[in-house]
């Protein structure tokens, strides 16, 4: 994957921002070189001698003599290589080139919101190119689709948290205008001294629900969809032939809706747009474990309550020092928790709102990239190959995706007519499914560490900035990521030896990360995989566990007890439905939104 990096600013200087690359509504923060440091190739040229111990950290830690295996990386989830200490690291941010890139891009801070991040936007800034590697022979038979929900408002305790840092803005202000130093007043931003969060007073319930833009996401996502996998999709709808579920909350549930309209546009003869209904199936919370498995999972929950502390600890180095940096800034008496709200308010604003020249213009580049980079940490940490239990709790829905393929293989096998089996099967949850999903497949890792994670030995934490990192929240999970598993029927597949692989041989995997082909560290790097080596390679070292075992599920035991009223009332009628022909399945009774 070849992806593009901003060049750095010097900390300490605020982002400056050109109308000229958007609607002229909103700004977009470009690049500002300083003119008194100049950076290439590793080398620090600097002219005022201040900056003389930057030149030397830079040479220390990043000179062309230092080998690699002398550079810094964590050991463990939560330790850094003995002997080094964040605020070394920080100096160096300072110093050192982003990357050697000839062609810097303009920076844009949407860009850079870990997974508050808008669709779009990561898809835009994603640049690898995959290469055709499937025969016209081929033809796709089955899709099974994981989804995170689109982009969605703030939650209500959050929306609280932007209501305090409204007041604590205030205060601030008010405390400058009363010091003995007018001048500071002129450093605070115009838009600070009389701001109000956009969402006081517009929150209804719990909050976090998918908010328009969410849903073109989802629309439009849908319409790419059908348009690439026509043939597949060409069918007559049928709920069990394209099975749509979701979890039970709403944000997901409505993308799901999203997405069904746009899939099956055309399709009826509803409205103007020729819609049609159609069903989204939904588990209840309790017993959803094919989506909502983090939900079920008591040895998770332990884990992150233990961790949870250990993660801010691991932040609070970085937020020590942006919060020195704004202080010394503005000249205004920021703490570190006014600094995590303004970082999240910088990330509601550029992802849901598009303003981008308010709370983002109060932190310099580097410092975007140091927070961005805290958020990747947690979500690593806490919901990634930060520890295996993370990504093995997923096991059911790992399980129902390649039970749903093998399905479809036996009806291509067995010559089911079309309309009799399923062709697609689609769901949409949230981040806590989908990152346990991708690391499952192996996505996103560094070098060998695929190995690491079929033995479940634990991972280095992504490397800090300004070192490259394949960990990016906002391209492993912004609002409306998806993994998409294709499934091939390729006529006349034979082996590297010439030789017929046996029945299965002629079906392939190909995953597809935000709708771009990604390849497979368990299939040998290849982003089209035979079937049987995706089941052997990839899926079967993580079917040792049971899930139950795994998350200290006790299942209650089938012993006969008193029935109450309700059930014996409920048994009354399924007897009744049974002897009128009717076959009532424990499976077919599900919450249909």
């Amino acid at each position: 994957m070849t992806r593009k990096v901003g060049t750095t600013r010097p900390r300490g200087r605020p982002l400056h921002f050109s109308k000229s690359q958007h609607d002229g509504k909103h700004a977009i923060p470009a690049v500002q070189r300083d003119p008194t440091v100049q950076i290439a190739c590793g080398t620090c040229h600097v002219r005022p001698p201040a900056d003389h111990l930057h030149c030397r950290l830079g040479r220390r830690l990043e000179g062309s003599n230092q080998p690699s295996s002398h550079r810094i990386r964590s050991k463990s989830p939560l330790a850094m290589a003995p002997g080094t200490s964040l605020p070394f690291l920080l100096l160096l941010l300072a110093a050192a080139p982003l990357s050697p890139a000839a062609e810097p891009e303009e920076f844009d801070v949407r860009r850079h919101l870990s997974t508050v991040t808008r669709y779009d936007v990561s898809r835009g800034s994603n640049n690898a190119v995959a290469a055709p590697s499937i025969s016209d022979e081929c033809r796709v038979i089955h899709l099974n689709l994981v989804a995170r929900h689109g982009t969605r408002a703030p939650t209500k305790k959050r929306v609280k948290e932007l209501d305090r840092l409204a007041v604590r803005l205030g205060a601030l202000v008010n405390e400058a205008r009363q010091g003995p130093d007018s001048e500071s007043l002129k450093k605070i931003p115009s838009w600070m001294k009389r701001w109000e969060s956009p969402w006081k007073g517009k929150v209804t319930g719990k909050g976090g629900e998918l908010v328009s833009e969410g849903e073109e996401e989802l629309f439009n996502f849908a319409n790419r969809v059908k348009e690439r996998f026509q043939d597949l999709f060409d069918e007559e709808y049928h709920p069990e032939v394209f099975s749509i579920r979701a979890t039970q909350v709403p944000r997901a549930s409505a993308s799901a809706v999203a997405f069904g309209l746009g899939l099956l546009s055309g399709k009826g003869k509803l409205g103007a747009g020729k819609n049609r209904a159609f069903s989204v199936l939904s588990e209840s919370r309790a017993s959803d474990i094919c989506l909502r498995f983090f939900d079920s999972c008591q040895t998770y929950k332990d884990y992150r309550k233990r961790k949870e502390p250990d993660v801010d600890k691991q932040k609070e180095p970085i937020l020590e020092h942006v919060t020195s940096a704004l202080v010394n800034r503005y000249r205004l008496n920021f703490t570190k928790q006014d600094v995590s709200s303004l970082w999240f308010l910088c990330k509601q604003e550029a992802s849901l709102l598009n303003i981008t020249n308010h709370a983002c213009q109060l932190f310099s580049e580097a410092e975007v990239y140091l927070l961005e980079w805290t958020d990747d940490l947690e979500g690593f940490v806490l919901k990634g190959y930060g520890e295996s239990i993370n990504y093995k709790m997923g096991l059911p829905l790992l399980k129902d995706v390649v039970q749903s393929m093998e399905n479809a293989i036996i009806a291509k096998e067995e010559n089911y007519p079309d309309g009799t089996y399923e062709k697609a099967r689609l769901r949409f949850a949230h981040a806590e499914t989908l990152v346990p999903f991708t690391c499952l497949l192996g996505l996103f890792l560094e070098g060998s560490d695929f190995e690491k994670i079929q033995r479940e030995e634990p991972l280095d934490l992504p490397p800090m900035p300004p070192q490259k990192r394949n960990w990016k929240g906002g391209l492993v999970a912004p609002f409306a990521s998806n993994n998409m598993l294709v499934l091939y029927q390729c006529p006349g597949k034979t082996g590297d030896n010439g030789i017929s692989q046996g029945q299965n041989s002629s079906y392939f995997v190909q995953v597809l990360h935000n709708e771009a082909p990604v390849s497979m560290p368990g299939c040998g790097n290849k982003d089209f995989c035979p079937f049987e080596e995706f089941k052997e390679k990839i899926v079967q070292p993580h079917l040792k566990h049971d899930f139950d075992m795994l998350c200290k599920i006790k299942r209650p035991e089938a012993t006969e007890e008193p029935s109450s009223f309700t059930s014996k009332l409920s048994n009354f009628f399924l007897g009744m439905f049974s002897r009128k022909g009717y076959v009532v399945k424990a499976e077919d009774v599900k919450t249909e939104l």
